[in-house]
């Protein structure tokens, strides 16, 4: 698992952050050390205990992140815990640890009081980072789990962390180059003069215009250029014939601006569609979202009434086999009583572990359909966000073709006129006679 740790104060704001209801289960797992028994009280109070000395990075605060579909028990939390505090020499130092469930994800908060109260001072922290990185990369390869790249070396730690899709903005559209000649054919044989046959080719998502080289070509909407007499299957003279003089049709930079103007509103009522729709369908997973953790809260909320109520029958059974009066004086002189108390112990061991599988194994369950339940939400919201982005690039295509840019040949002859109309005059100086 990963773990990330620092020194730090402000035990109030930290406590009110462990707290955070925006988690869907949040569990104060243990206060020991502290003479309070709640998280608020036992930071206050460390912080109360360093007044006594200089130091205000009193507290060391850890998170410990297992991988995403890993279900970690308690007890493994517990060891990755007692570790990192023999490591960094914080044993025997008041602590609490707190479990947030988010998203289908378990995670842990541990947190120490730095300050030593028998000579008080702050416990020294050196080299923190190091010693963590150490023992994540052994947790990570006594329980199995795929070790990321930077963990295992942090040379290879790449801080661009982009998806391929991310990067590839500028790439083609992936239209079968069939089914476009069959549209620009198809266009062609039910038109018979140039203004029918630039309504064909507009209903089917293409513009005609003049082009450089070619006499005639189509435009299609993400600005790519199709000669008509290729697609067509067809000679320039028929296609002149047909469709008359191409100097009449507008040039490929202006049927673009056209079309620009024509598909901009489109795309913006597209763009507010979907953000009504990514609007709804985030307050309809939020209300879906409250009704399951609330399901799960009283799941776990009579799983802990349960074993509560057992353990009592457990104790009361225990603590009948202990005879009374005269009987319980002999036990004791001949040492059944220590006999009894042992097992008990035993007993009280067994038990203790039995309720806490049982605890990890409905977390489990809970952790399982909340993943399930995010992983749909992000599929929805991806595919939205895909949409959108789509959207976006277009827009920006096309605010591209609204608004030409000048060819680099007619920005390099505007520079030199303007050079050659700024030069000042050469100045000829008198003749010297020989």
């Amino acid at each position: 698992m990963i773990l990330v740790g620092n020194q730090r104060g402000g035990g109030k704001n930290l406590a009110l952050h462990l707290l955070k209801e925006e988690n869907d289960h949040v569990q104060v797992h243990e206060v020991r050390g502290f003479a309070s028994t709640n998280l608020m009280g036992a930071l206050n109070e460390a912080y109360a205990l360093s007044r006594a000395t200089k130091c205000r990075q009193y507290l060391f605060s850890l998170s410990l992140n297992p991988p995403p579909q890993e279900n970690v028990a308690t007890d493994d939390f517990e060891s990755a815990i007692e570790r990192v505090e023999g490591k960094l020499g914080l044993r025997g130092q008041p602590r609490a640890i707190v479990f947030h469930e988010k998203e289908g994800r378990r995670h842990c908060h541990a947190v120490w009081s730095r300050i030593d109260h028998e000579n008080m001072k702050a416990i020294p922290l050196p080299f923190t980072k190091r010693k963590m990185q150490e023992i994540a990369r052994d947790l990570f390869r006594e329980h199995g789990w795929e070790m990321s790249r930077g963990l295992r070396d942090s040379c290879e730690r790449d801080p661009r962390n982009f998806t391929l899709a991310e990067w590839q903005h500028a790439k083609r559209f992936g239209n079968d180059p069939r089914a476009i000649k069959a549209s620009i054919q198809d266009a062609w044989a039910e038109s018979d003069c140039s203004v029918s046959f630039g309504h064909a080719l507009n209903a089917k998502g293409y513009w005609l215009a003049r082009g450089d080289r070619r006499g005639f070509v189509a435009i299609d909407v993400h600005g790519e250029v199709y000669s008509l007499a290729r697609q067509a299957g067809v000679k320039a003279k028929v296609l002149r014939e047909r469709l008359g003089n191409p100097d009449s049709l507008p040039s490929v930079t202006e049927a673009k601006a056209r079309m620009a103007s024509e598909m901009l509103p489109k795309l913006k009522s597209y763009q507010q569609e979907l953000s009504a729709q990514a609007i709804k369908r985030k307050e309809e997973s939020e209300r879906m979202r409250v009704v399951l953790t609330a399901r799960q809260k009283q799941e776990r909320d009579a799983l802990n009434t349960k074993i509560e109520q057992r353990r009592v029958l457990e104790i009361q059974h225990r603590q009948a086999r202990f005879r009374k009066g005269l009987g319980g004086v002999w036990d004791h002189l001949r040492g059944e009583s220590k006999r009894i108390r042992k097992g008990n112990e035993c007993e009280a061991l067994q038990s203790m572990l039995r309720d806490r599988a049982e605890k990890d194994a409905i977390i489990f369950k809970h952790l399982e359909q909340r993943q399930r339940f995010s992983l749909k939400i992000r599929i929805e919201r991806a595919k939205i966000t895909e949409q959108k982005q789509g959207i976006r690039r277009e827009r920006e295509n096309f605010q591209e073709m609204k608004t030409p840019q000048q060819d680099y040949a007619e920005k390099r002859r505007a520079y030199v006129e303007q050079c050659k109309q700024q030069r000042p005059a050469r100045k000829r100086g008198p003749t010297r006679e020989r």
